[in-house]
This record gives structure tokens, C-alpha cells and sequence, in this order.
């Protein structure tokens, strides 16, 4: 009789235990709506609405690194790490699309700086956030590579869906003080700023989006 208690005893110690595992998991699981991520990484966010009220984020990070690069003919350059987060509650695919020349810009606030932004392939995803360099792993080919091209990023994202990419910068020197960075649209315009020095680089598909936030 007291062995058929004790073991009765265990096995529901076990259930109660792997019960309340189980509902941790489950609250940790669902605690993050999608559009909910870490704003410790984030710069900034703006908020578009189309004309049924639904959305689309956009996200842009703080830099990250921002180390020195020699390219391959022993000229030194400063490059930083950026990501950018598109969030798609539309019912419609967004498009993207982005060109940068291969000559860099002088921004104007800031005499001598000359800049330029790379896109690599690499897929950015919210478990890289707290990563060197955010995970991007193939900087130096990305930089040895792109040197001689323009820098283009064409993407599409679903209805109810998100994707992030990458985005490095890349100048002839260091800029006094933190760099920030990050995209804007304007009705159809794609704008990208570099500490407030706003370069006009691409379109996006969808025509009634108005900023509300």
C-alpha cells in the first residue's frame, strides 16, 4: 500500500511538472505580436496606412561596428552595419526598389564625407540582432566585390508578412559623432537619410500609403 502511494505520488509530481512547463513555453511563445521586436536595436519607426487603414512599418536600426575596411588597393575605409525591417499588414505584395550609383555622395552637412550603401545577400533575421557586425558574415567579399558596381536591392514582400535586409555604409572617414541612418517613403519615393542629409534612391508599388506615425 505505501509503495502504490509513494508512486502515485511521483507520477503526479511528473504530470504537474510537465504541465506547468508546458504553459510557460506556450506564454513565452505567444508573448510577441509580429510586429513587436527588440527596441534596444531599433532607430527608428514609421508607421504608413493605406486607404482601408492597414499598414506597413518600417524599422531602422542603430549602426553596428562600425570598423575599418582596406579594400583591395589598400585604401582605407569606415563602414558601419545597418538593418532595415519592412512589416506588410496590407492585403497586397509591397515592392521595393532601391539604386545607388557607384560614385559616392558628398553629404551636405558634412563637408568631406563621401558615402556610400552596399546590400548584401545575407538574410537578416531578429535572432542575429545581438551579433557582431548583426550576423552579417560575408562583409569584406560584399565591400571587395561591390566596389566597382552600383548598389541595387530589389524585394517583395507578401500580404501579412515582413523581411529584413542589410545595409552597409561605407566612407572615405569616420563622421564626428554616431551615425544614423534610415528609409522613408514619400508617397511613391523611396528617401534614405544619412544624419539627416536625405537622398532620394528608389520607389515603392504601392501609390496610397500615408504616414501616421
Amino acid at each position: 500500500m505505501n509503495k502504490l502511494l509513494h508512486l502515485c505520488s511521483l507520477l503526479m509530481l511528473v504530470f504537474y511538472t510537465s504541465c506547468g512547463q508546458n504553459k510557460k513555453d506556450l506564454s513565452k511563445e505567444n508573448s510577441k505580436p509580429e510586429t513587436q521586436y527588440a527596441s534596444r536595436w531599433i532607430y527608428t519607426q514609421h508607421e504608413y496606412a493605406d486607404a482601408a487603414g492597414k499598414r506597413v512599418i518600417v524599422q531602422n536600426s542603430f549602426p553596428k561596428s562600425g570598423g575599418r575596411y582596406t579594400d583591395p588597393t589598400g585604401k582605407d575605409h569606415v563602414y558601419a552595419v545597418f538593418w532595415t525591417r519592412i512589416v506588410n499588414e496590407t492585403d497586397h505584395p509591397f515592392e521595393l526598389s532601391i539604386d545607388f550609383p557607384v560614385e559616392s555622395y558628398e553629404l551636405p552637412t558634412l563637408p568631406g564625407i563621401y558615402c556610400r550603401l552596399f546590400f548584401p545577400a545575407d538574410t537578416m533575421t531578429s535572432d542575429k540582432e545581438a551579433l557582431y557586425d548583426y550576423g552579417l558574415t560575408s562583409l569584406k567579399s560584399v565591400l571587395d566585390n561591390g566596389l566597382s558596381k552600383p548598389s541595387a536591392l530589389k524585394r517583395t514582400i507578401g500580404p501579412k508578412a515582413s523581411g529584413a535586409f542589410y545595409v552597409v555604409t561605407l566612407s572615405n572617414k569616420g563622421v564626428d559623432g554616431p551615425i544614423r541612418t534610415g528609409f522613408t517613403f514619400k508617397g511613391e519615393d523611396v528617401f534614405y537619410s544619412i544624419n539627416k542629409n536625405e537622398i532620394h534612391c528608389g520607389k515603392i508599388n504601392l501609390k496610397d500609403l500615408i504616414l501616421s506615425k
